[in-house]
């Protein structure tokens, strides 16, 4: 039996709306692992944009794939995080690979957009105000990401 393992390639996707309320997702497989959309490429070919629209659509219900009226809003960030790969996961790649490399997007979305969770992966989704948000990460990472997202929109607050 060949197994498959997950590519170390991923993407996290922020989705906001443009008063900067951020969705977060509950993973099912992990207590309290609040979550922006994350997910490995499918095959090393796909390029980051692709598994970001790919993504987005499994874990929320979300389209925005080329051709829907979301996708001008999916904008690549041009950031990476190369992580350790925690010890729950690591059996999911193959073996001697402990490092992911995560692309980082943010996707704006309007505010009445809807979420329908794929239950396989997630039970639970929340919109909260950004800085509310990146606190209930539970990934640095992640929660750095939504950090910057004002700096990311263009979005300047006074100090």
């Amino acid at each position: 039996m060949s197994e498959r393992y997950k590519i170390p390639l991923s993407v996290l996707v922020v989705i906001h709306t443009p008063a900067l309320d951020v969705l977060l997702i509950k993973r099912a497989d992990a207590l309290e692992f609040w979550q922006s959309v994350t997910g490995s490429k499918d095959n090393v070919a796909e390029d980051f944009r692709g598994t970001a629209a790919r993504e987005v659509r499994e874990e929320t219900g979300i389209d925005c794939a080329p051709g829907t009226a979301l996708h001008a809003g999916l904008v690549d960030w041009h950031l990476e995080n190369v992580y350790d790969i925690y010890p729950g996961w690591q059996h999911r790649y193959a073996p001697g690979v402990t490092r992911n490399t995560e692309h980082v997007f943010g996707l704006q979305v309007p505010a009445d957009t809807p979420v329908t969770l794929n239950p396989r992966e997630h039970t639970a989704s929340q919109w909260l105000p950004w800085r509310e948000a990146a606190d209930r990460c539970y990934s640095p990472s992640n929660a750095e990401a939504i950090l910057l997202l004002p700096e990311m929109i263009g979005v300047k607050f006074a100090p």
